[in-house]
């Protein structure tokens, strides 16, 4: 049976009105930090220096425990980095999760970049589709377009389309590809002019490489502005989770915090004995965000940027100093999520 709210050990304190973890009913599991590009707009600090290398058994003993939490409801998700550069161990996931009765995967995302030979482009997607993968999902935008040809993008689709039918395959951001080919070839200035219309269009997460080289293109608000801007309902109200690499979990979209890691806790475990108030880290963003950290960080020397762009762009400036510092290391990590591999 699925795991009901009152089996997580923070939801079963609180009253009948207050806000629960949700049940986690997706899991995209991070085959590795490595990708072809390093976009700006990257969560992480993904690039073609960064490493990592998802195992084979603890990616299926996630998924295996994603059923146990979520039932048929569950859904399971490959990504990166880019997956497609070590796809022997996509494939090997896939396989196993097959042979273990867990289904296909919900979507293997790509940006293309791979592509090259048609003969052994088809053969992966082919290999892909035996496993019983549900979807392809192209993922390519102005910020990929940095270092990944439209016409990759274009050929990937039509062999997709014709190997795994068009309803299996997404391509995110399909108007850019229909009316851009690059941005390599544009100027800095008009560059950042079509980045800065595509943030605006739709949205983003001011972690990561994107915190770094995308913040100060919108950053309108100070410190103070942000504070008692708390993130309960991110923390609680996330639908999954993200596994990267080295078995961090990290909840829903917050990059480089994890609320623990599959080497040591299964993942439905985990769920249940997530508690935000045993920890002061978890429980300071629940309560007040990440302008909580604000004094306690200035009296260990932090100073602030003058403006952020967002709480999420405040959160991973004051990590990043936590980081540096060596403080809270089991929740902020890896070296991935903070650029500090030279990816």
């Amino acid at each position: 049976m699925p795991c009901t709210l009152q089996d997580n050990v923070y939801n079963a304190r609180q009253p009948r009105s207050a806000r629960k973890l949700k049940v986690w009913r997706y899991a995209g599991l991070m085959l590795t930090y490595r990708c072809n590009a390093a976009c700006r707009f990257c969560y992480y600090y993904c690039g073609p220096q960064a490493d990592g290398l998802l195992p084979t058994e603890l990616a299926v003993q996630a998924w295996a425990a994603l059923r146990r939490l979520a039932g048929p409801s569950a859904k399971i998700h490959l990504t990166g980095g880019e997956p497609f550069l070590v796809f022997d161990r996509l494939l090997e996931i896939c396989q196993e999760a097959q042979r273990r009765g867990l289904g296909g995967a919900d979507y293997v995302e790509t940006n293309a970049g791979w592509v090259g030979d048609e003969t052994e482009t088809r053969r992966c997607l082919r290999a892909l589709d035996e496993t019983g993968l549900k979807r392809l999902k192209i993922s390519w935008d102005v910020f990929h377009a940095e270092f990944v040809p439209a016409d990759k993008v274009r050929l990937l689709v039509r062999l997709a389309q014709e190997e795994l039918g068009p309803d299996r395959v997404l391509v995110r951001w399909q108007h850019w590809l229909n009316a851009l080919d690059d941005t390599a070839a544009l100027g800095e200035s008009e560059r950042l002019a079509v980045m800065r219309q595509a943030m605006a269009e739709e949205g983003g997460r001011f972690t990561g490489r994107a915190a770094e080289t995308l913040g100060t293109l919108f950053a309108d608000q100070s410190p103070d502005e942000l504070i008692g801007r708390h993130c309960q309902r991110s923390i609680l109200g996330a639908k999954g989770v993200h596994i990267d690499p080295y078995g961090n979990v990290f909840s829903g979209q917050c990059s480089g915090m994890a609320v623990g890691n599959l080497h040591t806790t299964g993942l439905d475990a985990l769920w249940k004995g997530f508690d935000p108030d045993a920890s002061d880290f978890w429980k300071t963003l629940c309560q007040a965000g990440p302008g909580g950290f604000l004094e306690p960080t200035r009296v260990l020397g932090y100073e602030p940027q003058a403006r952020y762009a967002s709480k999420c762009h405040l959160c991973t400036d004051i990590r990043r100093f936590f980081f540096d510092k060596g403080r809270y290391l089991s929740i902020i990590c890896p070296n991935e999520c903070y650029g500090t591999q030279g990816v």
